[in-house]
């Protein structure tokens, strides 16, 4: 089984879109050789924003993808202060270094991304980060 953390942008390719990306994200998770984990940073980055709006179906997918994730990252103190490390190492933004922090926290094989290969995320080296938008 491949231990795998998705990006946001992967959960919202994949619940909205009908392009490459989008059928890239769906096969991802389709992919029965997989198992998911995730972090609340991602529950608040795509949850909430998509219940404001009312997008009730998007609102169900995200749901179920959470209910179908096998890891959380918890404690967050450790995750934090490894994000902190890794923003200061890597010049990552905020939320996307609690993201990649959470997959290394959870020693997840891979962190799959919508990012171009030339953002920051692309610098960590201590985990693979897989872009579906290339």
């Amino acid at each position: 089984m491949i231990k795998t953390y998705l990006d946001s942008g992967v959960l919202i390719a994949a619940a909205r879109g009908t392009d490459i990306v989008s059928s890239k994200a769906i096969l991802i998770l389709d992919d029965d050789q997989r198992q998911f984990c995730c972090s609340c940073f991602v529950r608040l980055e795509i949850l909430a924003k998509a219940k404001y709006h009312q997008q009730q179906n998007e609102v169900e997918f995200y749901q179920s993808f959470f209910s179908s994730c096998r890891f959380w990252a918890d404690p967050l103190d450790p995750i934090v202060k490894l994000a902190e490390d890794l923003a200061t190492k890597y010049g990552l933004n905020a939320l996307d270094a609690l993201q990649i922090a959470s997959a290394i926290y959870l020693n997840a094989d891979e962190f799959i991304t919508t990012e171009k290969t030339t953002k920051p995320l692309h610098r960590v080296t201590k985990i693979k980060v897989i872009s579906i938008t290339n």
